[in-house]
């Protein structure tokens, strides 16, 4: 069922936007006329306003903005919007530059609204405000930090200082907020990715990432399951070219509505590109045959390697990146299908995100300005997806023009172990490509029809999955995933052959083991197996010895003496089968 943001949420959305007002009539009180006002916006857990002053603004400052953001906030002002003429804002802005430019970029007749914080800041604005800054007398708010960000996320335009601000309706969730920061902070995969010997980033190779042993194992285990579902799930899998012509581009649209986030170079003269995105791939496959309306619906699934030129400043980790594997998938199908592959796709959502504790949420994005297609497909696209939200019974938000240029899309918002939430799967219906492809199926009256295609990806890219994953479980992953599943830990030189042999039959049961044979204490091995998120320690001395046990220490405060080899291996092969969260 569709969900509707509650009256509570709206009025933190209002508190929000206003508060940016706020926050850009402290910053003008103190730094004067010279500061150049970017905009303001609310966002989730807060708001930010992107200033351009010659003065930079540093976290000593941030008592003295706040304690001015109260004082505005206590003279309760009337936050009072007026309607004028584009030559009339013009006139008001004619010293800020950067509204002087969005006020340009309107059309000629546009009437154009501003909002007044009492006398202290006017600003260009749509609104929605509170009425008065009395409503704000409870409002929570610190100001987070403060970055580089470049005008209109053009890095060819001038750098401004963006200020962020954390901001709730009250007291408690900022509290709570500011505790998930913490927490945060200690699961940074970035950190835990050097620790732990996962990835790195080269300065030679930015936004493109390195995968070590260790992460290596994560990466392909993630590959595996997606495989074993997507097979049981009746895909077949496909591999495409990396990098393609560009007459495939401009039939796909992405070198018209994409190019700027495209490598492209020239192969005997030819232009090619570098592929952003798997989809024109997966076009060729399907038009490579001739198919019957008894062959749909065709689930094809490709893990296929991308590459986006991303801004260098907008760079995080695996979290954005230039270069990453996405599982796609395409189902090409008969229009009365897309109910039924809709909730197809929804219940192996279901069954892949249940394996790694997550939950989500749902939300529809609808037609965007700039589109392709004729705006009666959309609608037919957008009641498709629709429908089958609405049977399947789960509520869902809807995203007014925050589609794909192709096509409306489903996005599933996955919420990690202490509560943020992350876009990771989508589904997109698309009936733009197969007609740009000509994309044809015989009915069964011998006619050629054109099929719907659904574009759908559960991971989102594994590299942003593995990212997530290794906070969400803050570098302790389940046994199946963990790199080293089992660490041998000898009390002394003397028990090496007997770890070694221990060794040897764990790998025959294909569990993944070391031995630390290094002339160091028990404790220092056991600490250091620790540190690594091993899941489980074997401990070799003398009572272990001579009893044919031995003794366990698990990652969850388990303490066991006089176990059985064949005992724990029985119990470690059921864990690694049924993936079981530990």
């Amino acid at each position: 069922m569709e969900k509707i943001r509650d009256e509570k949420q709206e009025l933190e959305l209002k508190m929000r936007h206003t508060m940016a007002h706020v926050l850009a009539g402290a910053i003008k009180q103190i730094y004067g006329d010279k500061v150049k006002f970017g905009i303001g916006p609310a966002i989730e857990n807060g708001f930010y306003y992107d200033f351009d002053l010659d003065k930079s603004i540093l976290p000593d400052d941030f008592t003295k903005i706040e304690e001015k953001m109260k004082e505005i906030i206590s003279q309760n002002l009337d936050m009072t919007k007026k309607v004028i003429s584009k030559k009339e804002a013009l006139d008001m802005f004619k010293n800020q530059p950067y509204k002087v430019e969005l006020i340009n970029d309107l059309p000629e007749n546009e009437e154009i609204s501003i909002y007044e914080l009492g006398d202290k800041f006017t600003d260009l604005c749509k609104g929605p405000h509170v009425e008065n800054t009395k409503f704000l007398r409870n409002f929570a708010f610190k100001i987070n930090r403060v970055s580089g960000a470049y005008w209109r996320g053009n890095e060819k335009n001038k750098m401004m200082q963006r200020v962020y601000v954390l901001g709730f309706a009250d007291k408690q969730n900022l509290k709570d907020h500011l505790h998930m920061l913490e927490e945060a902070a200690k699961r940074d995969h970035r950190k835990l990715g050097k620790e732990l010997g996962l990835y790195f980033i080269s300065d030679y190779a930015k936004g493109m990432p390195f995968y070590e042993p260790n992460g290596m194992i994560i990466k392909n285990e993630l590959i595996s399951f997606w495989r074993e579902k997507h097979q049981k799930a009746g895909y077949v899998e496909i591999e495409t070219p990396i990098a393609m012509n560009r007459k495939l581009w401009e039939i796909s649209g992405h070198w018209d509505h994409y190019k700027q986030n495209m490598y492209t170079f020239k192969v005997d003269e030819e232009e090619f590109a570098i592929k952003p995105m798997n989809c024109p791939g997966g076009m060729l496959y399907y038009k490579e045959n001739v198919h019957s309306y008894k062959d749909l619906p065709l689930r094809v699934g490709e893990l296929g390697k991308v590459h986006r030129h991303e801004a260098s400043g907008t760079l995080h980790g695996l979290f954005r990146v230039r270069c990453f594997t996405q599982d796609d998938a395409h189902i090409f199908m008969l229009p009365s299908q897309i109910e039924n592959e809709i909730k197809n796709v929804l219940s192996l959502v279901d069954d892949i995100y249940s394996v790694f504790g997550l939950t989500y949420h749902l939300e529809l994005s609808t037609m965007p300005e700039n589109h392709i297609g004729d705006v009666k497909d959309w609608e037919i696209a957008e009641t498709g997806l629709k429908n089958a939200l609405d049977h399947i019974g789960r509520e869902y938000y809807i995203n007014e023009g925050d589609g794909a240029f192709y096509g409306p899309k489903i996005d599933i918002h996955i919420k990690d172990a202490i509560g943020r939430t992350w876009q990771c799967g989508t589904i997109q219906l698309d009936m733009q490509l197969p007609k740009r492809f000509n994309l044809e199926y015989i009915d069964e009256n011998g006619e050629k029809k054109e099929p719907v295609m659904i574009h759908r990806v559960i991971y989102g890219s594994i590299d942003r999955f593995f990212g997530i994953i290794t906070e969400n479980f803050a570098g302790a992953f389940p046994v199946w995933l963990s790199p080293v599943q089992v660490k041998i830990l000898p009390i002394s030189e003397k028990f090496i052959d007997k770890c070694k042999e221990i060794k040897a039959e764990l790998e025959k049961n294909k569990i993944r083991v070391e031995i630390d044979d290094r002339d160091e204490k028990i404790g220092y091995k056991i600490r250091s197996a620790s540190s690594m998120k091993i899941p489980y320690m074997i401990i070799i001395g003398e009572e272990e010895i001579k009893s044919n046990t031995i003794s366990l220490r698990g990652r969850r405060n388990e303490n066991v003496s006089g176990l059985k080899l064949e005992d724990f291996i029985a119990r470690i092969k059921k864990e690694i089968d049924n993936k079981v969260l530990n």
